[in-house]
């Protein structure tokens, strides 16, 4: 791939702006299998935990209109083995690193931060903010101004590693959440995490998750992913990794216009396993065909409308 889709993360530097999002791409073992991984600008893991988590009962996923369900509940072999069977096999890969990190308490986000800083092979780590905060009633970290700031502030006194902070869409003002990490010292912004959604089992009357709630992905999602990477591309000043319903190049180029400097693909994965390369490939052709000399150009172009 040409050097003009390069794009950079503040002191990450991507070799294109397509990442994975965590927790569709595992720890790239399968999708290598696949195709060749290294095209990607980025794999964003599975989210990691202090201990191994066996996740929630199932059924666990469930198809929707457009769109997935997912009650999956982290599961994940921990972050010592993580470390041991996962991240050698990923520093063999020559593509950027990203760990997504989770945790129930501000002293987890703090332990698993440190373990990773000892490591090397790992260019940022990713908050999974969305994760209930077992000190209070179980409340997600995200979905309040002053428990994103903290948990973000907790996890960059334990690191070096630059810390992408991946907000939560169920909040009411996605950019007051945005400029409370901001202020505590995120060096980037993921967003969005999955929609909390259900759906209904009308034969056995009864919710078709385990879990009775999950995560909404896919195509249904990007319409209300676009609007918050628009909404908090004008609010903070630090970068943005767009993500929700890509599938095509397309929606890659959208996102980027709203205010996105790269772009992960997720529940596409699951249907288009091979989309990454068709994906990088319209890329290129379309930098060709609009004369653009490097795609750092149109983040955020969108927003120029009103002065044509």
């Amino acid at each position: 791939m040409n050097n003009h889709l390069s794009v950079r993360i503040g002191e990450v530097t991507l070799k294109n702006p397509l990442l994975t999002a965590s927790g569709t791409f595992g720890f790239a073992r399968e999708y290598s299998e696949l195709f060749d991984v290294s095209l990607l600008g980025g794999i964003v893991v599975k989210g990691i935990t202090l201990q191994p988590k066996e996740g929630n009962p199932p059924p666990r996923i469930a198809e929707t209109p457009s769109g997935l369900l997912n009650a999956i509940g982290l599961q994940n072999p921990g972050v010592r083995r993580f470390v041991t069977e996962e991240l050698p096999v990923l520093r063999r890969i020559d593509t950027t690193v990203i760990a997504n990190i989770a945790g129930s308490t501000l002293e987890e986000f703090a332990e698993i931060a440190k373990i990773l800083q000892a490591e090397t092979g790992i260019a940022a780590l990713e908050l999974n903010i969305s994760c209930p905060n077992v000190r209070q009633g179980g409340m997600a970290f995200g979905v309040h101004p002053e428990s994103a700031a903290k948990v973000t502030e907790v996890v960059k006194k334990h690191t070096t590693l630059p810390v992408w902070v991946k907000l939560s869409p169920n909040v009411t003002d996605i950019t007051e959440i945005a400029k409370a990490v901001e202020e505590a010292g995120a060096d980037a912004i993921t967003l969005i995490n999955t929609l909390l959604g259900m759906a209904i089992d009308l034969e056995k009357r009864r919710p078709v998750l385990g879990n009775i709630f999950g995560g909404l992905s896919g195509p249904a999602v990007k319409p209300v992913a676009l609007r918050m990477v628009w909404q908090v591309y004008e609010a903070v000043k630090i970068p943005i990794i767009g993500m929700g319903g890509v599938t095509s190049a397309r929606d890659v180029l959208e996102f980027i216009m709203a205010g996105a400097s790269a772009v992960a693909i997720g529940t596409g994965l699951f249907t288009q396993p091979l989309a990454p390369v068709g994906i990088l490939q319209e890329l290129e052709e379309f930098l060709v065909k609009e004369d653009v000399a490097q795609i750092t150009e149109l983040t955020g172009v969108a927003h120029n409308f009103s002065a044509r």
